[in-house]
């Protein structure tokens, strides 16, 4: 039986993203693979319970630390593997007889100016040593492969891509269930909501550009909502409001709950989505699920994520994307034959799937 580790330490310091893919792969795997064994990383500080089945054990390097790939290579000496997944983009100098990675984006590489200089450092400073040491990379879209094999020189048969799923919890609510999180949220009865971190690459800026625009040809436009959390330049994107005029129609929910989440999605008339690149894109995927149709920008992955559901516009054009708003707003029909495409689509994304594509990723590398 062949020993499998998949580094889970992120989990420990980040929600969101990166993380869920991380635990829902770890708990789809548990119940594909029964014919390997497989000691799943974590922090020494978490004490969280990343599986049922598979071993687990606590490592005292932490992430994304300057000397991260020569401690961790020490610590995982011990364990003899003949794998090791590095779900962070970043594996350790050597850690297993077979390295896979996961690379969920390049927007390190296509917008640095997006990104904090300690982001940059790490990521910048070891993708290039991480793609080539890899013996097999994981992408979460077609457009993360063919930015592998255009921007780093990735052979493309080296990379697998694998999309990703959709938590069950996200899924139609019945009314009852909506009154108590729009309550406690303080929510219109109709708003147009963006679900994300408060920062350049998302494109808040351009969003809030688009709906003044909406507004001047729309009064009637429902208030943005603005959910997430705070990133960097969060002032400068507040200070933007105000100039906007837009203060008494921009609503700012933080933090909110996983547990609302769903609802949040249910309540909404429209997703709006208009980063200037996306690794994968969950809001639009979980929108979909909720039965929320989203306007998404048509860049990076987002287009694989929505196909023919809702609309796509060019990020740089708020004009495109304050139309577009118009009319999922406005056309009641098209609004509804959307929502039951998207259904239907978000169905198709499942953690299942994406664990099964990884586990026979692991199977060509061990054979």
């Amino acid at each position: 039986m062949q020993h499998i580790g998949i580094d889970a330490r992120l989990t420990y310091y980040r929600i969101g993203g990166i993380s869920t893919y991380i635990k829902r792969l770890i708990l789809a795997l548990e119940i594909l693979d029964t014919n390997h064994h497989y000691t799943v990383f974590d922090s020494r500080k978490s004490g969280n319970t990343l599986t049922h089945r598979f071993q687990q054990s606590k490592l005292w390097t932490p992430c994304h630390h300057r000397f991260e790939p020569v401690s961790l290579s020490a610590e995982l000496l011990r364990f003899n593997l003949d794998l090791l997944h590095s779900p962070d983009f970043i594996p350790p100098l050597r850690g297993a007889r077979q390295h896979i990675i996961t690379i969920h984006d390049l927007n390190f590489l296509h917008y640095p100016q997006f990104l904090t200089a300690e982001s940059r450092r790490y990521y910048n400073d070891q993708i290039e040593r991480a793609v080539q040491q890899a013996d097999h990379i994981l992408a979460d879209s077609e457009a993360t492969k063919q930015d592998l094999v255009n921007m780093l020189a990735v052979p493309a048969e080296k990379i697998t891509v694998h999309m990703l799923g959709v938590d069950e919890s996200f899924r139609p609510l019945p009314l009852d269930d909506l009154v108590p999180v729009r309550q406690q949220l303080d929510l219109p009865d109709a708003y147009v909501l963006f679900l994300g971190t408060f920062e350049p690459r998302k494109n808040v800026k351009g969003l809030l550009d688009a709906y003044r625009l909406l507004r001047n040809e729309f009064p009637q436009a429902p208030p943005l909502v603005l959910a997430g959390t705070r990133g960097w330049l969060f002032d400068e994107t507040m200070a933007h409001v105000d100039a906007l005029k837009l203060a008494p129609h921009v609503l700012w929910r933080e933090n909110i709950s996983q547990k609302d989440l769903p609802a949040l999605y249910n309540m909404a008339s429209v997703l709006v989505l208009p980063s200037f690149y996306e690794g994968f894109g969950f809001p639009a995927l979980e929108a979909m699920a909720c039965g929320t149709v989203p306007v998404v920008s048509n860049r990076s992955s987002l287009p694989e994520v929505v196909g023919d559901v809702g609309l796509q516009v060019n990020p740089d054009n708020p004009v495109e994307l304050a139309k577009a708003l118009q009319h999922a707003l406005s056309d009641q029909d098209w609004r509804m034959t959307m929502q039951q495409a998207g259904l239907a689509r978000a169905a198709t994304f499942t953690w299942e799937r994406t664990a099964h594509i990884a586990l026979s990723a692991y199977q060509r590398l061990l054979d």
